[in-house]
């Protein structure tokens, strides 16, 4: 087996796990997100946890692919398909670990966003974080 092969393989996998993860997560947090922040002002509310969930999401996909990047090399130059085999799903295992915890870490902030919004009882005042700077400044 070929080292580019191998590496070929690593990232085709590893960011395609990377994009559904983080597509998993951009919808189910907005979701999650739009229900917690309740109010009359629906559309507003629905920026607010699209913006939010696109924060989140962002630094998801920063962080996933900044570790793929770093636990691309491969130590040798030549490897049997044996070595490279091993090589590709231990590097797929790390990758899938990290995921696991960023997701877990991004529906954490999800939770603790939708229960400051909850116990803060704030519903449209969340939309006054979407207001021009000119509108806030003429407060």
């Amino acid at each position: 087996m070929s080292i580019v092969v191998t590496y070929l393989a690593y990232l085709l996998i590893s960011v395609g796990l990377t994009v559904l993860a983080g597509q998993v997560l951009s919808r189910s947090g907005r979701i999650f997100l739009a229900e917690a922040l309740g109010g009359s002002d629906r559309a507003a509310n629905d920026r607010a946890a699209r913006g939010i969930t696109s924060l989140i999401v962002v630094s998801f996909y920063l962080l996933s692919l900044g570790v793929i990047v770093l636990t691309m090399r491969i130590p040798s130059n030549s490897v049997s398909a044996v070595h490279a085999t091993q090589l590709l799903a231990t590097k797929v295992g790390v990758v899938l670990l990290v995921l696991g915890g960023l997701y877990l870490a991004g529906i954490i902030a999800l939770t603790r966003l939708r229960r400051r919004f909850k116990a803060q009882g704030q519903s449209v005042p969340q939309a006054a974080l979407w207001r021009p700077p000119a509108d806030r400044a003429a407060r």
